[in-house]
């Protein structure tokens, strides 16, 4: 990523005003940043911050006051709603911190759903999860109920769910949110390895500056500004196994 860095999202001069009554708030307020393909990005602040607004603004799910979002060579702030369920079900993947599993389909069928929007066939499709669970360490879970899995397993799907669609660009919300420390920690060593293999970029929100030191770089947001961009530990050595012995199929 040395020499021939390749621009995967550009933010430029990026705005979100919200009107209350006669007073305006900033909730980002003059944005500039490029992220490069195969990088993980943290956003990191405190709540109220302006993180999670950016977010939803790379991910074409709320419209900036002014300003340009460029994604893959892609102005998505001039895309209609169509054009941006049809950007996002093609180039995006998300992970959320509450993991969105349906609780009436097994492991292997909420991995799948995603391909079902591009009309693949089921056979097709959950052969498709069978392969993504096995890359999250859950290869036995595939018939396994969300409820009767532990909540690092449940992320897990999330994750395989995420990467079914092989996405350019992984935005990950809070993703170890509703986990203990060190399940937080084989989920983020989990996450980084699949991007790092399939160079793939990822950016991921959180308020946890230990989470955001898995990171390349880091983002620093405060009242919707962009204060900061450090380096993370990247590929630094970290306390969880990188090879996933903490990601067997056991049950946690």
């Amino acid at each position: 990523m040395e020499e021939k860095k390749q621009s995967v999202i550009q933010v430029k001069n990026l705005y979100k005003v919200y009107r209350l009554g006669d007073n305006k708030v900033y909730a980002l307020h003059g944005v500039d940043f490029s992220i490069y393909r195969g990088e993980f990005c943290a956003i990191i602040g405190t709540s109220g911050s302006g993180k999670s607004t950016l977010l939803n603004m790379l991910a074409g799910l709320e419209k900036p006051t002014k300003g340009e979002i460029v994604i893959a060579g892609q102005h998505i702030e001039k895309m209609n709603e169509k054009q941006l369920v049809k950007f996002r079900r093609e180039r995006i993947g998300f992970i959320f911190q509450s993991f969105h599993l349906l609780s009436t389909m097994n492991a292997r069928e909420n991995v799948a759903l995603p391909l079902s929007f591009r009309g693949i066939a089921t056979k097709v499709r959950l052969k498709k999860a069978d392969t993504a669970l096995k890359q999250v360490g859950l290869g036995k879970y595939g018939k396994h109920r969300p409820f009767q899995m532990s909540g690092g397993q449940q992320q897990r799907v999330g994750i395989a769910r995420a990467l079914i669609v092989d996405p350019e660009i992984i935005f990950a919300d809070e993703p170890t949110g509703n986990l203990d420390s060190a399940t937080s920690e084989e989920v983020m060593n989990l996450i980084k390895r699949i991007v790092r293999e399939k160079n793939q970029t990822l950016v991921m929100v959180t308020h946890d500056n230990y989470l955001a030191g898995f990171a390349d770089r880091i983002f620093h947001i405060k009242d919707g500004k962009i204060i900061k961009i450090e380096e993370g530990r990247g590929d630094a050595p970290v306390m969880a196994d990188e090879n996933m012995g903490g990601l067997s199929d056991e049950k946690n």
